[in-house]
């Protein structure tokens, strides 16, 4: 077994964090780098990253206590109130796993990402995917999409599904990263949902039909849809997305 296999063997979300790694991998070329990894959490991914790349990894959460690689320092800050403590073109590589969900306002986040980022550096992102069909079916009958509420009022737990309280569609995801300023957008998935890929036996061709008639309206009456979010629009229905547990977006400072 690798190292890089025995690292993700042991953590929970280990399918999310070696997708995040193989974003990097694909997405960055040039190393050593220098690397914050926002929501480190335990410091599973930069672990990960650490094993398979030249990279000086730095933290930061709001709170130091989850940490426990030994040699990285936690910066603390509370995203929902305060800037990165970082100057401008700071990093080489920002990651960002499975914290975009658990922010009041997520796209700050994001431009403090663009804005700490070196010229041609990498940002990676997770979140939960609510547009597989697990999801999407359990929105239809609940009112609530798959890992998001009812949440207990004032009870929150900040790092648990309990502070899931903005859940992101992809295309909203993609719209504030090139609001923000990045390019070359990569989607992926950590894997795929066995729920999900059942109900795309049954709902896959009446989605296609009725998306494409729905997307025929938004483009000639209401005039919503452009070349310039066509791409994106098409990628909320394919067969990716409509099976995907988790969304991994790769993108690149201009």
């Amino acid at each position: 077994m690798s190292n890089n296999q025995k690292f993700v063997d042991a953590l929970s979300t280990d399918k999310i964090l070696l997708s995040a790694a193989n974003m990097v991998d694909k997405k960055h070329k040039k190393f050593p780098a220098k690397h914050l990894d926002i929501g480190s959490g335990s410091g599973g991914l930069i672990k990960l990253l650490r094993s398979r790349f030249s990279i000086v990894s730095s933290a930061c959460d709001y709170t130091d206590k989850l940490m426990k690689e030994k040699d990285v320092e936690v910066g603390i800050v509370n995203l929902n109130s305060n800037k990165l403590p970082y100057p401008d073109n700071t990093f080489d590589v920002v990651t960002c796993t499975e914290v975009l969900e658990h922010l009041e306002h997520y796209r700050e986040t994001l431009q403090e990402a663009f804005r700490i980022l070196k010229p041609g550096g990498t940002l990676v992102v997770t979140t939960p995917n609510i547009l597989n069909l697990k999801s999407r079916l359990r929105f239809l009958c609940f009112g609530f999409f798959n890992l998001f509420g009812p949440l207990h009022f004032n009870e929150s737990e900040l790092h648990s599904t309990g502070g899931h309280i903005t859940p992101i569609s992809l295309f909203y995801l993609n719209h504030s990263l090139v609001d923000a300023g990045f390019s070359d957008i990569s989607v992926a998935i950590d894997k795929k949902q066995g729920t999900s890929l059942f109900w795309s036996l049954f709902l896959y061709f009446p989605i296609k039909l009725f998306g494409w008639l729905a997307l025929r309206k938004e483009i000639k009456k209401y005039k919503t849809v452009d070349d310039h979010n066509l791409k994106y629009v098409l990628q909320i229905n394919s067969l990716q997305i409509l099976t995907g547990r988790t969304i991994v977006v790769g993108c690149k400072k201009r």
